[in-house]
């Protein structure tokens, strides 16, 4: 079922230990917005991590010296973690802060979208176009210190991209590669490897069961890094940053593929509404399933860290929820 899945290896961290002093006040600020702007998080009270590499040291001991000539007090250690903290633990830290950060980029994009009306003046169109260029620069930041791919990233992308479309009317906007939705949709997409982040959850979990029972039953599913993953030939991306299939505007990556494929299913629609209600947690369709499910799946994320494990049984939970809807009378 996991054709080629990568192992998940023990991360290497860095940890800043500090002591600032009190005074004078603006130096606890600064450091403050430093560690901020290069995207580490706090472990515990003075304790900043980041993952290790050359550049983020490199940002750390610039950071330490800042700390030391402003009289503070600071080390900086390479470590990986034995016990206690997990690196999984960690990781969930950084996704966390990042999503916050790309829910906001969505949140102001969302409103420029409302705003925008038929016939708007030329100066109300430009301090739109201003505004989508700085959400965009926003966005590229945020990525830079995104140092685990943060599935916040993808709605964040879909719905700016949706904004610029908007404000281009004459230019072409690509934002993510697509697959043609007037090619022969299910055929076209059968004997492929599907490829998606490791650590599978809900949109995932009820994509890969939609692929499997309606479009390709020996589908192979392969689980991998979330960033900066090039596809092979006969592989083809879903759920993940520039993915074939995704996010896009406020659809979730089920909803897309369920557009793409044509399927005209009620039942399907209506699993449609609780994927989005539970993953997006926008309460767009207010489904009172939504929290049922969203439980169910939490139980097999927590029962099993294998994404070919937590495939088979959320199969289990869509299949059945797919048979009561189907029987359900209107």
């Amino acid at each position: 079922m996991n054709a080629g899945a990568q192992k998940t290896l023990a991360l290497s961290w860095l940890l800043l230990i500090h002591q600032i002093p009190a005074k004078p006040a603006y130096l606890r600020v600064k450091i403050w917005r430093r560690l901020q702007g290069m995207g580490a998080v706090a472990v515990k009270n003075a304790v900043h991590a980041l993952p290790m590499s050359e550049g983020t040291q490199e940002d750390f001991e610039w950071l330490l010296r800042e700390i030391v000539e402003g009289g503070g007090e600071a080390f900086l250690c390479e470590t990986r973690l034995i016990d206690g903290l997990t690196d999984e633990h960690v990781q969930k830290l950084f996704d966390e802060a990042r999503d916050a950060d790309y829910a906001e980029i969505a949140k102001e994009t969302r409103s420029l979208i409302r705003s925008l009306r038929p016939k708007l003046n030329a100066d109300a169109i430009n301090e739109a176009r201003a505004q989508a260029a700085r959400l965009r620069k926003r966005l590229a930041e945020i990525a830079s210190i995104d140092f685990f791919g943060a599935i916040g990233r993808v709605s964040a992308e879909g719905l700016l991209g949706e904004l610029e479309a908007r404000l281009t009317e004459d230019e072409p906007v690509t934002t993510m590669a697509k697959v043609d939705p007037k090619s022969s949709a299910r055929e076209a997409l059968r004997g492929k490897t599907w490829v998606t982040r490791q650590g599978v959850h809900i949109d995932r979990i009820a994509s890969a069961w939609l692929i499997r029972k309606f479009i390709d039953p020996d589908a192979r599913f392969k689980f991998v890094m979330g960033k900066g993953y090039q596809p092979d030939q006969g592989e083809l991306r879903f759920d993940m940053f520039q993915a074939e299939f995704t996010h896009e505007g406020d659809k979730c990556t089920f909803e897309v593929l369920l557009d793409r494929i044509g399927k005209n299913d009620a039942a399907l629609r209506a699993i449609a509404e609780i994927i989005h209600d539970v993953d997006l947690r926008d309460s767009k369709f207010g489904r009172d399933e939504a929290v049922g499910i969203r439980t169910l799946i939490d139980g097999i994320a927590l029962a099993t860290k294998d994404d070919s494990e937590r495939l088979a049984r959320g199969a289990d939970v869509f299949n059945n929820l797919y048979e009561v809807f189907t029987k359900k009378r209107p």
